[in-house]
């Protein structure tokens, strides 16, 4: 039984899932929109609300927290100062992923993920 028991195992080895996130995570933040599959989308979503609810307290032990997943620095300088600013005000869910169909090759559902307005 999978009881108390949260995330998706993404067909991966745990170092492998870890770093897909990452990067992953990296790139929603510097781009503002990425397009991939809906499971892996709906993994990332978890981390970034913690990152950006993380971002919206500015402080040391906060930019620590935040460069543990965040693997560049002048990505995490952006979600300090562009997207903390922009959420402030906001409780909670700042993406939102939207369908695209499914892919071409192996028909894997894809989505939009990206942050709102």
């Amino acid at each position: 039984m999978r009881h108390m028991k949260s995330g998706r195992k993404l067909n991966r080895t745990s170092a492998h899932r870890i770093a897909l996130t990452k990067n992953l995570a990296t790139a929603l933040i510097e781009h503002g929109r990425i397009e991939t599959t809906e499971a892996k989308a709906k993994e990332i979503r978890r981390w970034v609300e913690k990152l950006v609810t993380t971002a919206k307290t500015d402080d040391l032990q906060s930019r620590r927290q935040v460069a543990e997943v965040v693997t560049r620095a002048d990505v995490a300088a952006k979600l300090f100062t562009q997207y903390a600013e922009r959420f402030k005000d906001r409780p909670g869910g700042y993406t939102r992923i939207i369908g695209k169909g499914p892919r071409q090759g192996d028909g894997a559902p894809v989505v939009i993920m990206e942050f709102v307005d």
